[in-house]
């Protein structure tokens, strides 16, 4: 089920704008859990029009309601839904809207939710959540592939030899996107909810419904990940405690998931609430097999409403009609390749 969900980023009290090492709003103090440790426990949003990477044109993390604004106007997304919005007409049984010819957007924008601004995080609005490196876009080597962290399992999106290979999102398994490593906003269903005991954390989030359980040890020490044969969805997460923040370091991805960290990397997610309305999630990316730095980054999660079930199904319906079409295309001489995406056809405007 996906829902309409408008989030309120404003941030109480005032804040020191720049302040990059502060993990608190300024005369903030953090609560604790009945067994004395930082309680960050709750419902939580990151829909934003703010994504992992700095989009094109952009040389800057932090900018002003002004500036934010016109980014907001070129997002392809909200680009989509005011080019729908425009041509609706006041005929409700008007469908023309709907021949786009576009086999890709499957739904149209009434069902998705971008968010309608930037992330406002630390109380600046950032035009990505990368902070490091300055051009705020993954620092890939040359030739170094996303899928899979470019392990010899991993399956391309173009793969359409039988219901395994096909992604694991379309087959209702799991979202990378919004479970991670790294944890993200997504075009829908960007709601998390964290549960705390003494022993262990629990991230489930409400996208496919994907729960992480970390169990907690006393410091960074202690940490011990499970054999390497085993990989995980999401990751082998370890978790402690430093100060008032939860720390995580996550290994071993299962190699099947499109990931941002390889067999090899580490991804270090640090969990601090700035207010009584949101969580400061910060992460870095130790990972020299893929990457030419160290990259890191932080990520608003706003206080929101409880998780809706997500209705996804298994033995997904489409399924058939996916792979039949692939058939069909190979018995012309033609390759099956992904289609143009939800927003093909948006280009976004030029500045004056």
């Amino acid at each position: 089920m996906i829902r309409k969900l408008m989030v309120c980023t404003a941030l109480a009290g005032a804040v020191l704008v720049g302040n990059a090492s502060a993990q608190h709003a300024p005369g903030y103090t953090a609560p604790k859990t009945s067994w004395g440790v930082p309680d960050v426990q709750g419902f939580w949003n990151s829909t934003s029009i703010t994504s992992l990477q700095r989009p094109g044109g952009v040389d800057k993390l932090v900018v002003t309601e002004a500036e934010g604004r016109e980014i907001v106007e070129n997002n392809p997304l909200i680009m989509l839904t005011r080019q729908e919005e425009q041509a609706q007409g006041e005929d409700p049984n008007d469908l023309s809207i709907l021949a786009d010819k576009n086999a890709d957007r499957g739904y149209n924008a009434f069902w998705i939710d971008p968010g309608s601004r930037l992330g406002e995080v630390k109380g600046e609005l950032r035009t990505s959540w990368i902070t490091e490196p300055a051009n705020g876009r993954v620092p890939f080597k040359v030739g170094a592939q996303r899928s899979g962290g470019g392990h010899k399992d991993a399956v391309a999106g173009t793969n359409f030899d039988g219901p395994e290979t096909r992604p694991l999102f379309e087959r209702c398994l799991m979202t990378e996107t919004t479970a991670g490593p790294i944890m993200q906003n997504a075009m829908y269903n960007s709601t998390l909810q964290i549960v705390q005991s003494p022993e262990a954390v629990m991230i489930v989030v409400e996208m496919v419904h994907h729960a992480r359980v970390i169990p907690i040890v006393a410091n960074a020490a202690a940490a011990k990940h499970g054999p390497k044969e085993i990989p995980q969805w999401a990751g082998d997460s370890v978790g402690w405690y430093e100060g008032d923040t939860l720390v995580v370091e996550t290994r071993n991805v299962h190699p099947l998931q499109p990931s941002l960290i390889s067999p090899t990397g580490k991804l270090t997610e640090r969990f601090s609430r700035w207010s009584d309305g949101q969580v400061l999630y910060a992460f870095a990316v130790d990972d020299p097999s893929l990457y030419t730095q160290p990259w890191k980054g932080e990520m608003a999660l706003n206080t929101s409403q409880p998780l809706y079930e997500f209705a996804c199904h298994e033995g997904n319906y489409a399924m058939p009609g996916i792979l039949g079409g692939a058939r069909e295309l190979e018995s012309k001489g033609i390759k099956p390749a992904l289609g143009p995406g939800i927003t093909a056809g948006i280009v976004p405007r030029t500045k004056n």
